[in-house]
């Protein structure tokens, strides 16, 4: 028995693995913010793109516009925070209002000039308004 057990230690021996010339990182940061991505998550934790994203340069041109056009990337190229944002979007929503106004209806009289003046006023009142908001909700940089 004594015997056995001594040839097990050869029998169950192998030589260690190659090691690598380089030290392998595996930290991923994130292209857009910096931050480390968490174990086993597909987007970043902080700024919310995906994991494994490098570069946009290989989307075609109109992907790349609508990847600038998502609520997280505004959110940070414009500066604003989530309810500045938004006013943001109310008040340029309010602005296409006031300009659709004059596109839709045509003035056959003087009552309907001014209701079509009186209406433009609105539109522009409420811009006007949510333009406001969105500059009182903004949060001040943090330096």
């Amino acid at each position: 028995m004594a015997g056995a057990v001594h040839n097990t230690q050869h029998e169950f021996w192998r030589p260690p693995a190659a090691v690598a010339s380089t030290p392998v990182n595996r930290i991923e940061v994130c292209s857009g913010c910096g931050a480390e991505f968490m174990v086993n998550s597909h987007y970043c934790h902080v700024c919310g793109t995906a994991r494994g994203r490098v570069a946009l340069s290989s989307d075609p041109k109109w992907m790349r516009t609508l990847h600038i056009l998502e609520f997280q990337n505004l959110k940070r190229v414009l500066g604003l925070s989530t309810a500045s944002l938004i006013a943001f979007c109310i008040g340029l929503g309010c602005l296409l209002g006031a300009l659709a106004v004059s596109m839709v209806y045509s003035v056959q009289n003087f009552g309907d000039f001014q209701a079509i003046q009186w209406w433009r006023m609105q539109w522009l009142l409420a811009a006007v308004a949510a333009f406001v908001a969105g500059i009182l909700l903004k949060r001040p940089a943090d330096h």
